[in-house]
């Protein structure tokens, strides 16, 4: 099993090497200099010509970049934007939340079709009717629109309430990984659980779903029952 970054902590100081804070946070010498040059990482305090030393706040920027870029596969300008709103403190917590989640996508390749907006109006619609309260520009309606129109291509007028016991059962989820967010510190704390509590988490429940259908696949098929003869 793969050793796990070592928390930040009070104790890192101010005079750690690059290959110090390479191994702390598990990110390459070359990619921390890539990161300084691009503006995503401050640079360390020079201390000599050939020589920066770094500190607990590097350490803890690095690691939220890297949950962003790395984990979150986001480019580095959506990286940028995601920093700067919490370098700016303008905003709530729950509102840069909500744009680093808005920035992991998916995003639209193309315009929608009539079609597509007709299955997206249905998806609203069975939200809105869970009295779920969702950003306009969520990019997970969407999301969910396409996975309608893909059922109806493939099967018909498929009713949009298909998707409701996974509604369901994405709100217990939710509700449940809520309960074991750790305390966050400060506005980059929270980005980064919900970025990498977001990847790790839809992953984990794919995999038992995917488990799930295997093993009751095995299972014996209940055969219905035969209507009762006249």
């Amino acid at each position: 099993m793969p050793t796990p970054p070592e928390p930040a902590s009070h104790d890192v100081g101010e005079g750690m090497a690059i290959s110090e804070l390479s191994r702390r946070a598990r990110v390459s010498v070359p990619t921390i200099k890539f990161y300084i040059r691009e503006g995503l990482l401050p640079a360390g305090r020079v201390t000599s010509r050939t020589t920066a030393v770094y500190g607990a706040a590097h350490l803890s920027r690095l690691r939220l970049v890297r949950s962003l870029v790395e984990l979150g596969g986001m480019s580095l300008a959506e990286a940028r934007g995601v920093l700067a709103v919490i370098d700016d403190g303008g905003r709530d917590g729950h509102a840069v939340v909500r744009s680093a989640l808005h920035a992991l996508g998916p995003h639209a390749a193309a315009a929608p079709t009539e079609q597509a907006e007709a299955t997206l109006a249905d998806t609203d619609a069975l939200v809105a009717g869970l009295g779920w309260r969702v950003a306009a520009d969520a990019p997970s309606r969407r999301t969910l629109a396409d996975a309608l129109l893909a059922l109806r291509e493939l099967y018909g007028p498929v009713p949009a309430d298909v998707l409701l016991p996974y509604a369901t059962a994405a709100a217990a989820l939710a509700a449940d990984e809520l309960t074991r967010r750790p305390p966050a510190q400060d506005v980059g704390e929270q980005v980064e659980w919900a970025v990498t509590g977001t990847i790790v988490f839809e992953r984990v429940f794919a995999a038992w779903r995917r488990l799930a259908h295997e093993h009751l696949a095995q299972q014996p098929m209940e055969q219905p029952s035969k209507r009762p003869t006249r």
